[in-house]
């Protein structure tokens, strides 16, 4: 299981089997596209004055709202994109596992500091996992995906 932030909160993806992960994804993404275009329909006054000091008129307003809400329900044939979802997984799987580096890194710090060998080794040796995978990741997008990516 993976965790993505997303504009609906933390949500976790299945990472075991790709396709069902790049369909969660799409979902996570379709959705999360869908609240930041309703949270802008919502406030594109407020949002307009402040990010480009400008106020418009209701009728101009009303044809940004259509457009916005266009958008929002246009489909989109993300079979052509898959390389970015993949490449999207990748990205935050490897995230994870660096935040996971790090963690066991300083537990395994203070174990040794606290002359607790036994549990610096076992953290070691998952500190040494996570690093594989952070590398198999490395290696998988440099290989597969970024070639796929260039080829587009």
């Amino acid at each position: 299981m993976k965790t993505i932030r997303t504009a609906l909160g933390v949500k976790r993806i299945e990472d075991r089997d790709q396709h069902l992960a790049l369909l969660q994804l799409r979902e996570l993404l379709d959705a999360h596209r869908n609240v930041l275009i309703n949270r802008l329909i919502g406030d594109l006054p407020t949002y307009l004055d402040y990010k480009f000091g400008t106020r418009i008129n209701q009728k101009q307003l009303e044809v940004l709202k259509d457009k916005l809400a266009f958008m929002k329900n246009a489909s989109v044939d993300m079979d052509k994109y898959d390389f970015i979802y993949q490449h999207m997984l990748i990205s935050s799987a490897q995230r994870i596992e660096h935040y996971e580096i790090a963690a066991y890194g300083v537990a395994r710090t203070f174990a040794e500091k606290l002359d607790q060998i036994a549990a610096a080794d076992l953290l070691q040796e998952t500190l040494n996992e996570e690093g594989m995978t952070d590398q198999h990741l490395t290696r998988l997008a440099l290989r597969k995906i970024n070639a796929e990516a260039v080829a587009v």
